[in-house]
Order: structure tokens, then C-alpha cells, then sequence
């Protein structure tokens, strides 16, 4: 049976208590068998991440030490799927590089705050948005610091709100790609400041296929070797 690792916890203002609500249904849905944990102690246990298909990680602005995030990232080299969204995912851990290097970005700002209404463009082929329309959103709009290997499928034009960044110039900001690490495959979502956001509709719909393209690349990963990624040395 493909299992699945939920941690939630972290700032409040991001209901991470209902949107692992949200993720833990849709895998149910599928499936899926999810742990739940409102703790960061289980990033502590390297082996028994390493058991799971995918993590789902739902904590904003936490503290995570060197040898908890390596533990993570050489699971998901290994194939474990690492699947999130908004502050939960690419604002979890704003100290650890790995972390950052791992998801492919790091939330720098939300220029007007929460309820900023902006647009959100398919701008891909892959089956991950196959059919889902461009969609308005009422909610925050990030601005991320992203890595130009991320496999963008949507993007949102900023500069809705006026800020000091707009003597820059519009750009369009990527809102949900894919990437991999290792052997792993990494999804990420913009959106989700809140539940309501990604509970249904195409947000929701997004999400869906995007968790669950995480969790398949295990099976995918049997067999592989990982040293076609290394070479000796500290890489960061």
C-alpha cells in the first residue's frame, strides 16, 4: 500500500490543521494511507522516512536543524515524493538552504496581503494541469525566489498591487511547478494560504494530481542507483 507523511504544525494563520485536512482526504481518496504528525521529531528518524512514498510538508516559518533536513532530502533522493503548498512548503524553513534548494524557492513576499485578486495561467501541457482552465484568485499573491530548473506549470502576472518592487516591472511569477531531487520527485503549489483556497476547484484539483505524481515516483525509483547524482564532497 503507498503511504504518505503528513506534518502539519508550524503559524496558525495558515490553518495547518485543516489543510492537512484537505491533503489527508485527498489521499484517503485515492487510497493512500496517510500518517499524520504534528511534530518536526519525526524528520529526526532517517531510516523510517525513508520507508514512506510521499511527505507532505504543511509548516510555516519553523526552525529545522542540518541533520533533520539532510534526513529528509536524502529520503526524497531515494524517491520519496515531497508534495506541497503556499507558506507550508517553500516558507517552512527559512534558515535551512537545503530546504530551500530542495523545494526549488523561497517566499520573499505577498505584496498587498491576504484578498489581492490576480490570475492564474496554465501554461503547460503536462498531464498535472491537463484541462484546468485559467482561474481568478482572491487570496495572497506571492512572490517567491525561484529556481530557473523548476518545470513551471502555472504562473500569475504581479504587480497587481503597488509596491517597491514595481519600478521593476511586471513579471510572471511561477505559482505551481515540479522538479526533482535525486531520484525524488518534488510538486509545489503557491496557493493555500488558507483551506478555503484549495478545497475545491481547480486549486484543489492541482493539488490532487500533484500529490499523487509525487508519491508514484518511488515505485519509478526501485532498482535505480543514486550515485549517478553524486560526487564527493559537501555540496552545501
Amino acid at each position: 500500500m503507498t503511504n504518505a507523511l503528513i506534518v502539519w504544525g508550524g503559524w496558525d494563520g495558515h490553518e495547518p490543521d485543516k489543510v492537512a485536512a484537505v491533503f489527508k482526504a485527498m489521499l484517503d481518496d485515492a487510497g493512500i494511507r496517510s500518517q499524520m504528525s504534528e511534530t518536526l521529531d519525526v524528520f529526526d528518524d532517517a531510516q523510517a522516512l525513508q520507508t514512506y512514498d510521499l511527505i507532505v510538508p504543511i509548516w510555516t516559518d519553523g526552525t529545522l536543524s542540518r541533520e533533520a533536513a539532510t534526513n529528509v532530502s536524502e529520503a526524497v533522493a531515494r524517491g520519496t515524493g515531497l508534495a506541497g503548498c503556499h507558506g507550508g512548503m517553500c516558507d517552512a524553513f527559512r534558515a535551512s538552504p537545503l530546504w530551500q534548494f530542495m523545494t526549488g524557492a523561497n517566499w520573499v513576499a505577498h505584496p498587498g496581503g491576504d484578498g489581492v485578486a490576480y490570475w492564474v495561467k496554465i501554461i503547460s501541457v503536462d498531464p498535472l494541469v491537463a484541462d484546468i482552465p485559467d482561474f481568478d484568485v482572491r487570496s495572497e499573491q506571492y512572490y517567491l525566489h525561484v529556481d530557473q530548473a523548476n518545470k513551471v506549470l502555472a504562473t500569475t502576472r504581479t504587480n497587481t498591487v503597488a509596491w517597491y518592487h514595481t519600478p521593476n516591472g511586471p513579471v510572471d511569477m511561477p505559482v505551481a511547478w515540479t522538479r526533482s531531487w535525486g531520484l525524488g520527485r518534488v510538486y509545489y503549489n503557491a496557493l493555500g494560504h488558507q483551506a478555503d483556497i484549495i478545497a475545491s476547484g481547480p486549486a484543489h484539483e492541482m493539488l490532487r494530481r500533484g500529490l499523487l505524481w509525487a508519491a508514484a515516483g518511488k515505485k519509478l525509483a526501485a532498482g535505480q542507483d543514486l550515485a549517478q547524482f553524486q560526487s564527493p564532497g559537501n555540496h552545501w
